[in-house]
């Protein structure tokens, strides 16, 4: 028994060691850039990472949501608005970013960005449902990380994507899933890629948070607007019934 005790006080000495090893040191002039700030996780990681000490950089959809962060941080956090299916925008927030950095290098991306969900069956959307997702929760994060990887680089710094994990699995049409798995993929890739300028990747596939819940009105909302725009022929080929049921 004794012995046993001590092999487990050993293992916890040993796990404290190593996992130190890998704590973060000097926090002040490190900047850190995260997506999707406004509300939910982004700005719930954008207030803890700004009380750490690190220079952070929230980017948000709505000056409302810059405003209301700012004034709940301190004056080293710094905003800029994003809209992450317009190119112009992220080329603007990637030339802030650069200023703000001043010559030093990005140490940390994070991208969490949700999109908006049209849900319902496969043939009940259209080309423009699917874009309004991928656009922003899969080609805008793409392409911001493809516009800060030179700063990255300089920095040795890492690149972590948030991805919820609901959107792992495919249990409706739309482009949710398509995005949080074309996300797992693009963040594989990159890991090994960047090995040999030292940028870390990584993917945290997160749950449910209450700012996050799901409104049922919201996806009842969706799915009648659907069903009004549906032809004739497709409404009948379902029925009345399949809706509310």
């Amino acid at each position: 028994l004794h012995v046993a005790i001590l092999a487990s006080v050993l293992s916890l000495i040993i796990y404290w060691i190593i996992r130190d090893r890998y704590r973060v040191r000097n926090l002040n002039g490190k900047h850190v850039f995260i997506t999707g700030c406004d509300t939910g996780l982004g700005n719930s990681l954008a207030k803890w990472l700004d009380k750490k000490g690190f220079c952070v950089i929230a980017a948000c959809a709505t000056e409302k949501g810059s405003q209301e962060l700012r004034c709940c941080s301190s004056l080293s956090l710094k905003t800029v608005n994003l809209n992450l299916a317009d190119s112009n925008s992220i080329a603007r927030a990637v030339v802030f970013v650069t200023e703000q950095t001043a010559g030093k290098g990005l140490f940390g991306l994070v991208s969490n960005a949700e999109g908006t969900a049209p849900v319902g069956p496969t043939d009940w959307l259209r080309i423009e449902d699917f874009h309004s997702v991928l656009d922003v929760s899969l080609l805008g994060l793409i392409e911001i990380t493809l516009k800060f990887l030179p700063l990255l680089k300089k920095a040795e710094g890492r690149v972590v994507n948030l991805i919820n994990a609901k959107g792992l699995v495919a249990f409706v049409g739309g482009g949710y899933s398509l995005s949080k798995w074309g996300m797992e993929a693009f963040s594989d890739t990159l890991r090994i890629e960047m090995q040999h300028f030292g940028v870390k990747v990584s993917i945290v596939e997160h749950g449910f948070f209450k700012a996050e819940e799901v409104n049922s009105d919201i996806i009842e909302k969706y799915l009648f607007k659907l069903w009004n725009r549906l032809t004739s022929e497709t409404r009948d080929s379902y029925g009345e019934k399949y809706l509310v049921e």
